[in-house]
Parts: structure tokens; sequence; C-alpha cells
């Protein structure tokens, strides 16, 4: 009796096994969950190093393409750079972009979120934010300092400005502004106070005045001198911008980077935050406001320096009085929006920005102005 051949089947993999892992980052403990492209395999909790996980990976999905993905925070950016240089795919997302149900609002804990992260990521339901480089992040860290010492510096004036108010000394009309002088100052400092707690008081708050003004005018000095040197034909492209001035040039390099990375100016805009509120149920479309996610520091350096475009270029100008009557704050807005348009394609076209209107010499005894060439912007 001849006995059946078996024939031996070989099995080859057409795709590389995938390992999928969320994590809840906080400053004393990691929450990780990781699953594989057929199930789930544990949670746990490690101390914050990413030498541990990294370790654990590599001993038990030796052979596996690695997913990662958290939730932007606090704790930066830094975790992100550390894996992407081991070549792992990582994702950091805005929490508020994270799809969750309805439970999850009564039932919330680091394993829960940790889970739903490695889920998502596996049904690439998440869209990951910008992951700057360790250059811009430094750089990020100095701007927002900054703001930091401008905040201190105006709560210094308000708190000097409250002490005389309190204490009935009524501030002349020359200096009863926003602006702070030298005789301003001086004048302060030469008030007799009947008191010397209270004389230790003021002389205590010039003392903080005086450093923090010290610091913020040699920090802007830093930010704008770094850029000039590791950004010089960014910084003064944006400078070319009627508007745009060194810091808030320097401003938008170290918020952004790389402008180049937007491909089209409604992105761009989006990043920043100048783009419409909007709800449209019905047929019925209301615009209520600006976005509330948005850069709120760069955000609003842009449209404040809205009002200096206004006054500087005669295309703002045109513009602001076409729409005389509506709400001059809206305006403003819509003004920004366009400066981030030629913000945008100076960068792009790596040309100066040129205004295409010029004074007509001789010809306009009112002195107006002509259209002489067309812009793309």
């Amino acid at each position: 009796m001849q006995l059946p051949k078996f024939v031996i089947m070989k099995h080859q993999f057409t795709a590389s096994p995938k390992l999928y892992i969320g994590m809840d980052i906080h400053k004393k403990s990691w929450s990780i969950h990781l699953r594989t492209d057929i199930s789930d395999h544990k949670s746990m909790t490690i101390p914050p190093n990413t030498a541990i996980l990294e370790r654990y990976v590599f001993e038990n999905f030796p052979d596996h393409e690695v997913h990662l993905v958290y939730e932007s925070g606090c704790c930066g950016f830094w975790v992100a750079r550390y894996f992407l240089n081991l070549g792992w795919h990582v994702k950091v997302v805005n929490p508020a972009d994270i799809p969750t149900m309805n439970k999850q609002t009564y039932q919330k804990t680091d394993s829960i979120d940790c889970r739903n992260l490695s889920k998502q990521l596996q049904a690439d339901q998440l869209r990951g934010i910008y992951v700057p480089d360790e250059a811009q992040d430094f750089l990020k860290s100095l701007l927002r300092q900054r703001a930091v010492v401008s905040r201190q510096l105006r709560s210094t004036k308000n708190g000097i400005k409250s002490l005389l108010l309190y204490h009935g000394i009524v501030i002349p009309t020359e200096y009863d502004n926003n602006n702070w002088s030298k005789a301003f100052v001086e004048w302060i400092k030469a008030i007799v106070w009947k008191s010397a707690t209270v004389r230790t008081a003021m002389e205590s708050k010039l003392r903080t005045l005086e450093f923090l003004h010290r610091e913020y005018l040699s920090l802007a000095n830093e930010l704008r001198a770094y850029c000039r040197k590791h950004y010089k034909t960014d910084y003064y492209l944006l400078k070319s911008v009627p508007g745009v001035g060194g810091y808030l040039a320097s401003a938008i390099l170290a918020e952004i980077g790389d402008l180049r990375r937007f491909n089209k100016a409604s992105d761009f805009a989006g990043y920043v935050g100048i783009i419409p509120m909007m709800r449209n149920s019905g047929g019925t479309e209301k615009i209520i406001g600006v976005t509330p996610r948005c850069r709120a520091l760069l955000r609003s350096y842009i449209i404040e320096s809205a009002w200096t475009a206004l006054r500087l270029d005669p295309h703002m100008q045109s513009y602001y009085r076409k729409h005389a009557g509506k709400n001059s704050k809206g305006i403003i807005v819509k003004i920004a929006h366009k400066m981030l348009n030629r913000m945008l394609a100076v960068i792009k076209t790596g040309k100066p920005y040129q205004s295409n209107y010029d004074l007509n010499d001789g010809q306009n005894n009112k002195g107006t102005r002509k259209r002489t060439a067309k812009q793309p912007w």
C-alpha cells in the first residue's frame, strides 16, 4: 500500500507585525498600553524614563514596526524626538482631537486613556500635531520667557500706580497714560513719603521695575540676534511685509519654524488661529468670532501688528475704508489674515514684499496713489 504524500506549505509574511503603544505622560510616572496588530498585550506603569520602554519593546517585540502616540502637554516634545531617533513612528496629538465615547466622561483613568489611544492609533483615527526640532524648541522657550517677563513688568507697573492711588497721590496729567517715560519714574522717586515703611515698599517696586525692564529689553535683543544669525533669509523676508518688525519676525520663526511646511495659506491661518468660528444649521450660517484653537501669544502679536500695517500700507487703508462702518475689530482680524497671506507668500517665493502702489510725483496735486503692478497677494 502506497502512503499518501504530504505537501509541506511554507508561509511567507507579506507585512511586518506592528506594535501600537498608547502613553499617558505625567511628571512622576508614565501609563502605557501595548497592543499588537492582532490583540492587546498589556498595560503597565513605568517611571518617566525612555530607556525602560525602549528596552522592554526591543526585548519582547524585536521584529515589530513600532507606532507610539501620546497627548501633548507640559512634558513637551523631547519624548517624541527620542523615539523618533529610534526609527519608531511617533504621533503627538491634541487632547481635544481624540475620539471618545460618552462613557469615558464618567469613567476616566490613565489605563482607559492609554487603551483608547492605542486602539485609535491602530485604526488610524488620530491626527498628529507638528513636532519641532530641538533648536526651535529652545528658541520658543526664549520667546515665552520674554512674554512672561512682559506680563510681570505690566503687573509691576499696575502695582506702582495702585500704591499711589491707595495713598491719595495724584499722577500729573502728562504722566497719566500707558507710556512710562524716564521723567515719570524720576517723579515717582522724588515723592516725599510721610512714612519710611511705605517709602521702602515703593523703592522695592521701583527696583523690581528696573530689573524687569532690563530683562524685557535683553531677551528681545537676544531673540532678534539669534534669528538674524540662524534664520537670516526668512527673518528679512518676513520683515519686508508692512507691519512686521524684527521682534514679530523672530516670534513667528520661534513659534512656527519653517513656514514652507504649510501647503496653503488657509493651513497657516488655521495654525495661528486667525480663522472664524462658525455655526451652520438649517441653511443658516453665523460667524460667532475667532476660533479658540490658536497660538494665543503669536495671534495677539499679529493682530496688534495689523494696526501698524494699517498705518503703513495703502492696500490695508483702502480695504479698511471699503468696510467703514462695520466692526473695526472684525476688520483688523481680516487685515491680520491678509498679513499672514503675505508672510507665507514671501517665504514661499523667496522674494521680499513690494508694494504695488507708488506716489504719483507731480501728476496729481492731491498726492493720491496709483496702482502700478499686480501682485499675487
